[in-house]
């Protein structure tokens, strides 16, 4: 949606942003002058012992001067929350008294009648919530005490009973003046055809709420108590509030804590959730019951570029990773994967944690393997490999699943690291050229796919050595970033369609300089105001605002790297894909450049193999990347074109 930006001014000036802040933070009192709208706080995006962290009420804006992190009080919410842009701004509407702009009379009409179901669904909730403490839920409330859900856990997540009787809750739902019609739009009855009464959909089952990102209750689902039930867990069908495949149990309550952690855990059902979340794991979420989506995987990549996705140890689960393996491949992109996390065979997440304990837990999930891993292991597993001629079917397995990778740079890397492991298996570590050019060894570890290169023992470099001060010595932010950057706010002054689309990859995007940062901070404000943008409206705005000296050297260095698509003669598509591949690029190297710091800190504070082995992985995942980038040109063959259209 979009906001005027009168809207959005007058919502700054009835909020202070120090009231947001406020929220989270504690002002230091001896630097804050709240007398004068300024107050001083540790920073809340990164840890810090001595106050960097500044805002002023007068500016409406924020600044740490420690991280550089910086906004105002819609992109502290993004940033710090992990809220999606329109979803800030209604929150703060709604805070400051103000109602939203109009909308049309089909639109708003629609918008009620959702907004009447979201109330049917609350009522529905609350119904079931108390009948779980009736005489008619006591064996409901026996199941859970005995599968370790406490009334803290239960109130927690909802949970709730519906009695084994047809019409219960539309007996109470009447009574509040809902219409049959309204119930079977939310999915909460079922009206026969031959024209018999309708009866409710759940009864005799423990429930659970499902909710959306902003927490309504837009669907349930039930787990039978009889055994001999038909269906042992039943959701509610498709309807206005809710569609199963686009909508994941638990996002409501695992966003922010996954937004925190830059990690999010997909599992496979309601008691997965949960029996993660008692272990410590609340950024946790679960597909309902159905195989991961294309839209469930676009979700979780929008919090993470690597989620962790955690299955049974048993057939069925392994089943469910390899379908979830083949979806993700195809959209593999630079930065962005999964990490697969197996059960020990025959446990689910709460088997573990009554067996094992939260540590159990938090150790399978700790050791998740890469995708790589998964499609080398199920490659194994389902190839002989004892003649010739069945090597051969084995290695051409291995590459046709890679070519399966739309994204040709990732499909380069895949396919790189496939031979190599192919060849180390096949013909020893002797005939391999990562061992012939860096001196390392293969390493097996517990089960297939998870062996690791090592260099030999006489080969570690001391902590001292003039290579790790020179990494450690390199600037976060060096030219790459800034030239990367500086793409990424080219591409959509250019294509301002595409700034309306990514408005929330904007926002978060980390930028490295002064002027980049207000070139980004116009453009959001330019998009969100609402005005219907050409494709060179954005661009002449921007120029009479004073930004043009830096949209010129900016095309400038788009000419000089042949990066086309960043120019306003290219197509929106290409643009697009473009674009995409740079957003993913730079936010897997700021989240790699950050680890890297973290790397060198251990290993000043505690110079050990382990330390510097993990520095090194860190440093050869970064080099990776970077190398990847230094020819430029690759933005241009992933949107399928490989020279200027002009040349």
């Amino acid at each position: 949606m979009r906001f005027p930006q009168s809207f959005l001014d007058e919502i700054r000036a009835r909020i202070s942003i120090s009231s947001v802040i406020g929220r989270t933070v504690q002002w230091d009192k001896r630097k804050t002058n709240a007398g004068k709208g300024d107050y001083w706080a540790c920073c809340p995006f990164h840890g810090e012992k001595t106050p960097s962290f500044h805002c002023e009420d007068r500016k409406g804006r924020y600044h740490c001067f420690g991280c550089k992190e910086s906004g105002d009080i819609f992109t502290y919410l993004v940033e710090k929350e992990g809220v999606p842009f329109p979803e800030a701004v209604e929150r703060l509407a709604s805070e400051a008294g103000l109602q939203l702009p109009q909308l049309s009379p089909e639109a708003e009409a629609r918008e009620q009648r959702r907004a009447n179901l979201y109330d049917v669904m609350e009522l529905a909730q609350s119904f079931f919530v108390a009948q779980l403490q009736t005489s008619a839920g006591a064996k409901a409330r026996g199941y859970l005490s005995d599968r370790g859900l406490s009334g803290e856990v239960q109130r927690e997540f909802g949970i709730g009973f519906a009695p084994n009787d047809r019409h219960a809750l539309s007996k109470v739902l009447a009574g509040s003046d809902i219409t049959i019609d309204q119930m079977e739009e939310a999915g909460l009855v079922i009206r026969p055809d031959d024209g018999k009464p309708a009866y409710d959909r759940f009864r005799d089952r423990i429930m659970f709420p499902i909710r959306d990102p902003r927490g309504r209750v837009i669907a349930f689902g039930g787990r039978a108590m009889n055994p001999d039930a038909l269906a042992k867990y039943l959701n509610s069908p498709d309807t206005p509030l809710f569609h199963k495949g686009t909508v994941l149990y638990n996002m409501d309550k695992a966003r922010k804590p996954a937004h925190d952690v830059s990690a999010l855990i997909a599992c496979e059902g309601y008691m997965d959730v949960i029996a993660l979340t008692r272990a410590g794991l609340p950024h946790s979420v679960a597909p309902l019951g159905t195989a991961l989506t294309e839209d469930q995987l676009a979700m979780m990549w929008k919090v993470t570029p690597e989620p962790v996705l955690c299955f049974d140890g048993d057939d069925a689960g392994m089943k469910a990773a390899y379908r979830a393996l083949d979806l993700a491949l195809e959209r593999l992109t630079p930065g962005s994967s999964l990490k697969f996390a197996m059960l020990p065979e025959g446990e689910d997440p709460d088997d573990l944690l009554t067996s094992g304990g939260p540590d159990a837990v938090q150790q399978v999930i700790e050791q998740a393997e890469p995708m790589a891993g998964m499609v080398w292991r199920r490659a194994l597993l389902r190839n002989d490999r004892s003649t010739p001629e069945r090597k051969a079917r084995f290695e051409a397995d291995l590459m046709q699943t890679v070519d399966s990778i739309a994204d040709p740079t990732v499909r380069k890397y895949y396919a790189d690291d496939m031979r190599e492991r192919v060849s180390a298996l096949l013909h020893g570590a002797g005939g391999n050229r990562w061992q012939k050019s860096r001196g390392r060894k293969f390493s097996g570890g517990r089960g297939f796919g998870r062996g690791r290169w090592q260099k030999e023992p006489w080969e570690i470099e001391t902590p001292a050595s003039p290579q790790l001060r020179a990494v450690a010595g390199r600037p976060v932010h060096d030219a790459a970033t800034q030239r990367r950057t500086g793409l990424i706010l080219l591409t959509l002054v250019n294509h301002p369609v595409l700034a309306e689309e990514m408005i929330d990859d904007v926002v978060a995007m980390e930028v490295p300089t002064s002027e980049l940062d207000s070139l980004r901070r116009r453009i959001i404000d330019t998009c969100a105001s609402g005005a219907d943008l050409e494709k060179h409206d954005l661009r002449d705005h921007l120029i009479q605002t004073g930004m043009g000296a830096v949209l010129d050297a900016l095309d400038t260095q788009a000419r000089h790297h042949d990066c086309w698509f960043a120019g306003a003669d290219a197509a929106d598509a290409d643009a697009r894909t473009g674009l995409k591949q740079l957003v993913v690029m730079n936010r897997k190297l700021v989240t790699l450049e950050k680890e890297l710091k973290r790397a060198e800190m251990r290993l000043a504070e505690d110079p050990t193999e382990e330390n510097l082995n993990h520095l090194n992985e860190v440093r050869d995942q970064l080099n990776s990347m970077t190398g990847a980038e230094a020819t430029i040109d690759g933005y241009g063959e992933a949107s399928g074109r490989t020279a200027n259209p002009a040349g």
